[in-house]
């Protein structure tokens, strides 16, 4: 099977495309590999690339005033990530995009995704369904956090992502949840007891 099978499919899934097209579409991106805790972006420095994760894990986050981490988003086989303010606008980023386990990724450049908007509206119309997405996704996720509970928002997170709780460090679910990893090991351990009773 063709390595880039997975991002076809991912992409066949949003647009019909001809296999010419398809082609054309998936030559313009460049494959990578990543090892874990590689970064692939940081603040200050303009994000040059929209990622798709192959296969692998990613997250971005930003560091707080207190040195603390806080996980904006995770990122793993068949999701997207990037800074994208930084990307979008061309502007230098604020946050760090880091691998969680050895990666490989399929990146485009921004030049590169206008000139294949350009081309051909089917692009535009691909990358604009991932940019509806993305907007959903955030809304929900600030919505949970300002109205669920730690607890709350923790059982949703494994209900909505149950494979990727399995692979993900505790430390950084914690912060993606708002919480100290030590809450979050309480809630695991309450959880385990009461299903114990």
């Amino acid at each position: 099977m063709n390595e880039l099978e997975p991002f076809r499919r991912h992409v066949l899934n949003r647009v019909k495309l001809s296999e010419e097209k398809l082609e054309t579409f998936v030559t313009t991106f460049t494959l990578r590999t990543i090892r874990k805790k590689q970064l692939i972006a940081q603040p200050d420095f303009v994000t040059g690339y929209r990622t798709y994760v192959l296969d692998g894990a990613l997250r971005s986050y930003v560091i707080g005033p207190d040195g603390s981490e806080n996980t904006i988003q995770f990122a793993v086989n068949d999701w997207w990530i990037s800074d994208i303010n930084s990307y979008q606008y061309q502007k230098p980023g604020t946050l760090f995009i880091a691998a969680l386990e050895d990666s490989r990724i399929l990146q485009i450049g921004f030049e590169a995704e206008q000139r294949l908007k350009a081309a051909d509206h089917q692009f535009e119309t691909f990358f604009r369904i991932g940019a509806e997405r993305t907007a959903a996704f955030h809304q929900r996720r600030i919505i949970s956090s300002l109205t669920l509970t730690a607890e709350e928002r923790y059982e949703e997170f494994l209900k909505t992502y149950p494979d990727v709780a399995q692979r993900l460090p505790q430390y950084a679910i914690a912060s993606y949840l708002g919480m100290t990893t030590e809450f979050l090991s309480k809630i695991r351990h309450d959880k385990v007891r009461k299903k114990l009773k």
